[in-house]
């Protein structure tokens, strides 16, 4: 539910490689306002907008729901929250250059990541984190679809239980439909896959109509090998038909690298761990006043995603940008794995979570491991010493950022750390410890836009290379991985998309800001 607008630069440098100037920051800012409807500014900045002073330059009228969850009353009865808190606060203050500047942007943003001011200022320092919420409830593209195919089901029809397997072109390489399998569990990822095949079905797209695919970095690159679409050499190795020879597809894919440290609340004298204060009665059940309170009230923990604080700063002076986003967690959190929601339930930790964004390798790859359309693709990102990028760089940054959190936390004598461990203090230690241990969740990239000779694998209107009536808006479409969260991002494209879709069918489109 994070939404943590990109960088500048990862606009601008879309439109200089494909020469499109639509691409460039201060217009894909616009596609941003329109989507955004931001309740975490104070309503002056609303108002303001609504005469067309906005130095925010965020949206207060799109359909996307912005909120931040500060439960200050919880909050305020947990001392030693307050006291962990503070203390990070001081080493922030402390520990970061440019103070003066920093403080400018405070004022300016008081600390909201996304504000136009400090983004196009690539500020650092404290900040809060926005979520795509409303009313305090998880809120996204699943709402808004919903929500469409309400107001309009003549226009929108959604085919539940239905695993795409190719894409029918006509001998002009124009998509004219799709093949997909009608059944439940169909593909191998379920962890209850059916045993049934499926019955084909075709979906067909009318004389003006386009294929759009989102089917995000692993899929689409998946079905665009299935239907002919990809690098000849490879496509032959499955026995498939080569339509169009794209090399670039499923190549270059990217992700972040992650890991926390782990904290627990302990008595300082005989070491028991201790709750934290504001969890009291917090089972992350139905059955807890805690939800109830949220259910009936909109308040409390409950509100929240975890995520009390965050820190956006420079693995080290060097980086052109910040790539560390640095945030505290009320949770024992040691990534994403079968099961890892148990572990989070425990009300004696907190996590300091370490995000390496602008990672420096491109090696990762997606490939076919069966015609099947049912089976996943083989995914490798080619993390650390098998990446194409400078050796150890990224690695070296996830380790500079372990070690600026754990000032954060280290003058708190409450707070034992359990994760990587006292025991780990050499930064080659550290280093073997996040290669070990690093998760990411942001896959993307696997079919850039670019020239096709470049190995981009659509231009920069979302067009698929070598065919016609077929586009990708996805987070397979990024050159290289942007910002911190790659959801705004993606919901930015998917805006601009739109209006080039509208464009070619000659409609017109929603103003932008």
């Amino acid at each position: 539910m994070i939404m943590v607008y990109p960088h500048n630069e990862d606009w601008d440098a879309i439109a200089y490689q494909t020469g499109d100037p639509s691409w460039r920051a201060d217009n894909m800012r616009r596609y941003f306002q329109r989507l955004e409807r931001c309740h975490h500014r104070l309503p002056w900045y609303r108002w303001l907008a609504g005469i067309g002073i906005n130095p925010t330059r965020h949206g207060f009228g799109g359909w996307l729901h912005t909120e931040v969850a500060l439960p200050i009353r919880a909050l305020s009865r947990d001392w030693m929250l307050i006291k962990t808190l503070r203390w990070a606060l001081r080493r922030t203050v402390h520990n970061l250059p440019d103070l003066w500047a920093r403080l400018k942007w405070q004022f300016q943003g008081q600390g909201d990541p996304n504000g136009w001011r400090l983004v196009r200022a690539r500020a650092i320092g404290l900040r809060y984190a926005p979520l795509t919420t409303h009313h305090h409830a998880r809120f996204g593209t699943r709402e808004r679809l919903r929500d469409v195919r309400c107001r309009h089901p003549e226009r929108l029809h959604i085919e539940l239980n239905a695993l795409a397997s190719r894409i029918i072109f006509d001998d002009q390489l124009r998509a004219i439909g799709v093949e997909y399998l009608k059944g439940e569990r169909l593909y191998e990822a379920h962890p209850i896959r059916g045993k049934q095949p499926g019955k084909l079905r075709k979906a067909w797209v009318t004389e003006a109509g386009e294929v759009i695919l989102a089917g995000g970095a692993f899929n689409t690159p998946q079905l665009l090998m299935l239907s002919g679409i990809g690098p000849a050499e490879h496509l032959r190795e499955h026995e498939i038909k080569v339509l169009a020879d794209l090399p670039g597809v499923g190549r270059n894919l990217q992700d972040r690298y992650e890991v926390s440290v782990v904290y627990k609340k302990i008595d300082p004298k005989t070491k028991a761990p201790r709750p934290w204060k504001i969890l009291e009665g917090a089972k992350f059940s139905t059955d807890d006043p805690q939800f109830m309170r949220w259910v009936c009230r909109r308040k409390g923990v409950y509100t929240t995603n975890g995520a009390l604080a965050a820190v956006i700063t420079r693995s080290s002076p060097s980086q052109p940008l910040p790539d560390l986003f640095c945030f505290a967690l009320l949770a024992d959190f040691r990534g994403y794995y079968t099961g890892y929601s148990t572990r989070i339930r425990d009300p004696h930790y907190l996590s300091w979570t370490i995000l390496k964004a602008h990672t420096a390798n491109r090696a990762g790859r997606v490939e076919l491991k069966s015609r099947d359309p049912r089976c996943m693709p083989s995914i490798n990102f080619h993390y650390f010493e098998e990446g194409d990028g400078p050796k150890d760089a990224d690695a070296d940054a996830v380790v500079d950022g372990i070690c600026f959190v754990r000032d954060l936390a280290g003058g708190v004598s409450e707070l034992q750390e359990e994760l990587p461990g006292t025991g780990l203090e050499k930064r080659e230690e550290l280093r073997e410890w996040v290669k070990d241990h690093a998760w990411g969740h942001h896959a993307s990239c696997t079919c850039p836009i670019g020239p096709r000779d470049g190995g981009g694998v659509v231009d920069s209107k979302f067009r698929v290379h070598g065919t016609q009536g077929l586009r990708i808006v996805d987070a397979s479409v990024f050159p290289k991985i942007p910002g911190f969260f790659i959801v705004s991002s993606v919901y930015v494209i998917a805006e601009k998309a739109a209006d080039v879709i509208l464009e070619a069918a000659g409609r017109p489109t929603a103003p932008l800001p």
